[in-house]
């Protein structure tokens, strides 16, 4: 996720000063300028988990052709320690292996980047004519037109199959012409990975093992179908008010776009050949991969992002969010180093393998103070206070409602009512909250995924969702008995009046008779 989203959802909560001022602070393991070494980048680790909490973590660092670092930190979600050989889900940094897949295929002839995707695979269809003309490039470049808008596939029933998950497309329209705009979608690289299939005649992941990893060294990798398939299940942690929590992943269908298992080990194997050193791949099939489209702006590549460090350095990178892991990769051309880190906290409440991956760019761009803090740290206190507010004053307006009721018990029953409407906006915020973040991070998801996302954030609209119904339903339930109290009140004044005037008339009638 891009900081300008953190920021922008951060600014929800009017949490946006204390999240700016989360970065920076004590020095963690100083080096020249330029250099990183296995004992800079074991201090550096070690300082960050006993700052954050972060219960795990696997990192490899290269430089050129060499590993300069590869190792496990912490424990896993099952409390075994994590070493340079445990397995652990890469997330969307899968993408860049599954656009290597193609292209290696698009090198033997046997697939045309600018030929339409049903050229090779009949069976992708969509609820869009302009579905025809998508290309291979389009959906490795995130170009294709489609999106979540169209498609919120992390909404609907996980498939179980790369064919089923395709099949699921037939009811989606497109969002934008393909070729006009980026818009990330986890179903592009799905397609991909079962244009794979058709094309080799063999299950994605075996095509994987025997045509990617295997030649690259990478014998522990692999791609699985869901997140039920990861190690422990995807079991790992959120963060919320300064505690880790232990969650269990929901199940997912994940391969092809963010479904590869690896190690730290296997990492810098990777790392060593998209860095152009290695002799395995051509280096113009890497140099495509890492070429931005161009599209709208856009600074995509195929499985890769094209940026620049905070010191204008260029910079190569894609990131990947599980509910309860993170991952970054990260390519320096200048300087030859590469950067992979994953860690089992989640997205959002954690972004530790950013933070870690930019915290060890800074110290190679001459910043060795780098000490980076998820800004849920900071956040989640101010969101924490605010919910015990928010019960706090459903108390209290519990506790006025029937002096409420009485107090406006002569005004018209619509002015009532509408005193009541404030009152909805943090039901109706609440009810929205997914869609809003899912606008903010151009993804769309539930509110119940919000609880792994950010808790805090989560509590924080609810409990103002439930002080605010609790109000509106106490301030109604008194105003119908003032309205029903009055009613009882008139009708007796009514029954007593047409008593007292019988009785008048009793007496009036006995006096005209003397």
């Amino acid at each position: 996720m891009k900081t300008s989203r953190i920021v922008a959802i951060a600014a929800l909560t009017g949490t946006l000063l204390p999240v700016l001022g989360v970065a920076g602070g004590a020095s963690a393991g100083v080096t020249q300028p330029g250099e990183l070494s296995a004992t800079v980048i074991d201090d550096y680790m070690h300082d960050y988990a006993e700052r954050t909490g972060l219960p795990g973590a696997m990192i490899a660092v290269t430089k050129g052709d060499t590993v300069v670092h590869v190792a496990g930190y912490g424990h896993t979600a099952d409390g075994e320690p994590i070493t340079k050989d445990t397995l652990m889900p890469l997330a969307s940094i899968s993408k860049s292996f599954t656009a290597l897949a193609v292209l290696r295929l698009v090198d033997q002839r046997k697939i045309n980047l600018d030929a339409p995707v049903r050229t090779y695979l009949p069976e992708f269809t969509m609820a869009d004519p302009r579905a025809a003309r998508i290309t291979v490039r389009q959906l490795l470049q995130q170009t294709s037109g489609m999106s979540d808008r169209t498609f919120p596939e992390l909404t609907l029933p996980a498939p179980g199959t790369l064919k089923d998950a395709v099949a699921m497309l037939r009811t989606a329209p497109l969002t934008t012409e393909p070729g006009t705009k980026m818009a990330y979608h986890n179903p592009n690289y799905v397609v991909a990975a079962r244009l794979v299939e058709a094309v080799t005649g063999t299950s994605f992941a075996d095509h994987m093992a025997a045509k990617v990893f295997r030649p690259l060294g990478m014998t522990s990798t692999s791609t699985v179908d869901t997140t039920l398939n990861l190690p422990g299940e995807g079991a790992g942690y959120i963060r919320a008010y300064g505690q880790l929590i232990r969650r269990v992943h929901p199940k997912w269908f994940i391969n092809g776009s963010y479904g590869v298992v690896s190690t730290a080990d296997n990492m810098a194997k990777w790392l060593i050949t998209q860095n152009g050193s290695g002799r395995v791949l051509p280096k113009a099939t890497v140099k495509i991969a890492q070429t931005p489209s161009g599209v709208g702006g856009s600074t995509y590549g195929m499985g890769w992002d094209v940026g620049r460090t905070v010191a204008g350095s260029p910079r190569l990178r894609h990131t990947g969010w599980l509910l309860t892991h993170n991952s970054a990769q990260t390519l320096l051309p200048a300087s030859g180093y590469g950067i992979a880190v994953v860690t089992n906290t989640g997205m959002i409440s954690g972004d530790d393998a950013l933070l870690i991956s930019d915290d060890l760019i800074d110290i190679l761009d001459g910043r060795p103070d780098a000490a980076a803090t998820p800004f849920t740290d900071v956040a989640d206190p101010w969101l924490g206070g605010l919910s015990l507010l928010n019960l706090a004053l459903g108390a209290l307006g519990l506790y006025r409602a029937q002096t409420w009721a009485r107090r406006h018990a002569n005004r018209p029953l619509w002015r009532r009512l509408l005193r009541l409407v404030p009152y909805s906006v943090p039901i109706v915020f609440f009810a929205g909250l997914a869609h809003l973040i899912g606008i903010l991070m151009n993804r769309v998801g539930t509110l119940s995924q919000i609880t792994y996302v950010w808790l805090a954030l989560y509590v924080w609209a609810a409990t103002a969702a439930l002080a605010a119904g609790a109000v509106i339903v106490a301030r109604s339930i008194h105003t119908i008995r003032v309205i029903r109290s009055a009613r009882r009140a008139d009708e007796e004044t009514i029954i007593s009046r047409a008593g007292s005037d019988l009785q008048n008339g009793h007496s009036a009638r006995g006096q005209a008779c003397l």
